[in-house]
């Protein structure tokens, strides 16, 4: 599964997705981009995009979308650090155009 990190994703939640490749919005170059934007990039290249952004859904139309999109509930790592094994299971029951927040 190809899985795209947005900004505000903690980057060392990518070493706890086993069977994941995972890229950030920075390393692609796409960091500055507005979220449609990335939404359509994300789209060519990516199974699932992981972000922080929770009012991404009111700000953009995600109908027809193929990407994923997995909201995380903040941007600490600290605080995610206990939920790997939920957001990787999250991950794992994924499908096209899907849209789940985490609690």
């Amino acid at each position: 599964m190809r899985v795209l990190f947005d900004q505000g994703t903690p980057a060392p939640l990518r070493e706890h997705l086993p069977g994941c490749e995972v890229r950030t919005a920075f390393e692609m170059g796409w960091s500055r981009l507005k979220n449609g934007e990335l939404l359509a990039m994300a789209d060519h290249d990516f199974d699932v995009l992981v972000t922080t952004d929770q009012n991404l859904r009111y700000q953009q139309n995600l109908t027809g979308r193929k990407t994923a999109l997995l909201i995380l509930p903040t941007t600490s790592w600290p605080r995610l650090r206990s939920r790997v094994a939920d957001i990787a299971a999250a991950l794992g029951g994924m499908k096209a155009g899907d849209y789940l927040e985490l609690p």
